[in-house]
């Protein structure tokens, strides 16, 4: 086999032991929708990956001192439920029309989503009003910011549609119900899953100021920063692997080790280190609140710009299909039996074609020689 000039001859291993290690990726759900792909940038692990080189720069910058919150919990806060809230609806949903202040960057829809949804904050919010639905029998997301449900329709900042299929990105530029462009509901720490045992993705972040910049997989930046002390939207941070949490209880251990492995994206300008979820009635707020314990110094920001097939694309892609931490012959046997058909092709499609073959399986064999992973076309 050959590519990029380097030509390597190797013996595909035909053993039908499949390393589970590496291709059973978590992958979460709502209903029987996946929320995305299993290769989808908010499902991949970032634990392995290399400190960004200006990590304690974006960390002082946000505060070091300042201390972690949840952003949801039990009960009320000025009116309304803490959180960001959603409902799930069949695929006879009635959709409603949608005008937007932001209408050149917004789906013009309409919206499935019921205008007795709940909003953020409550009716009488007047901060960010998201209105979130999950069409649950087609796997379509549907997000409003600023939303106020008019007589039959939506009145609305700006709105985004995600297939829950697919890995489309919106287009580069444009905003959604978030000012990074990205979806919401993806980012929010449910309860269910925190009762389940494991949160698989990474988790909505909100940081007082940022950039005029964005990075993958973000669309969209709002500020006027041009310091490169501030972090792009998209910035993905992570809690340190050193960082001991076996003292907490065991729903926020679930909550810490999700901020370990999957991390967060930097999605909007907010209070800093302010992690976003769904309201719910069985959160345990004196639990919730000893995140508190947590500082920025606590994190660390991390590049995720290798896992990126295409920059329009959300589609992850590595080489370390088992994430050990190296790429060497289990990868190889990994990305074999994918080729071959033994084991699914989630993270080794490399090149982003939609199928795991000898073209991916070179570059993983080229990694464990030594050379640099390379994704995309």
């Amino acid at each position: 086999m050959e590519e990029g000039g380097r030509s390597v001859t190797t013996r595909i291993p035909l053993a039908l032991t499949i390393l589970a290690a590496g291709v059973a990726c978590a992958q979460p759900t709502i209903g029987n929708c996946p929320v995305f792909p299993a290769n989808n940038v908010w499902n991949a692990p970032i634990n392995r990956l290399p400190v960004a080189a200006n990590s304690a720069t974006l960390v002082a910058t946000i505060g070091a001192n300042v201390t972690l919150h949840a952003d949801f919990g039990s009960g009320l806060w000025d009116g309304g439920p803490i959180g960001i809230p959603f409902v799930t609806v069949p695929g006879t949903q009635t959709k409603y029309p949608a005008t937007f202040q932001y209408a050149s960057e917004s789906d013009p829809g309409p919206y499935a989503i019921p205008l007795t949804a709940p909003i953020e904050g409550g009716s009488a919010s007047t901060g960010d009003r998201h209105a979130i639905a999950i069409d649950t029998d087609n796997c379509i997301l549907y997000e409003l910011w600023s939303a106020y449900p008019q007589t039959a329709s939506w009145q609305a900042g700006s709105g985004a549609i995600f297939n829950l299929n697919a890995n489309t990105l919106r287009p580069s530029g444009w905003t959604s119900a978030d000012a990074a462009g990205l979806p919401i509901f993806p980012g929010l720490v449910k309860y269910d899953e925190v009762a389940a045992g494991v949160i698989k993705h990474a988790i909505r972040l909100t940081v007082p100021q940022t950039l005029d910049s964005f990075v993958w997989p973000a669309r969209h930046e709002a500020s006027s920063l041009t310091s490169s002390a501030y972090p792009a939207m998209g910035q993905r941070f992570r809690l340190r692997a050193s960082f001991d949490i076996s003292g907490f209880a065991a729903d926020v251990q679930v909550i810490l080790q999700a901020l370990k492995t999957y991390g967060m994206f930097v999605a909007d300008n907010g209070s800093a280190w302010y992690i976003s979820g769904a309201p719910d009635e069985r959160w345990n707020n004196d639990d919730l609140s000893t995140l508190r314990q947590i500082v920025g110094s606590d994190f660390e920001a991390v590049d995720d710009s290798a896992f990126m097939i295409g920059a329009n694309s959300a589609q992850a892609g590595f080489c370390d299909l088992n994430e050990d931490g190296v790429v060497n012959a289990a990868d190889v046997q990994i990305a074999s039996n994918a080729a071959i058909g033994l084991a699914p092709c989630i993270f080794g499609d490399l090149n982003g074609d939609g199928v795991c073959d000898v073209i991916d399986l070179q570059r993983v064999i080229n990694a464990a020689l030594g050379a640099a992973c390379r994704t995309g076309a």
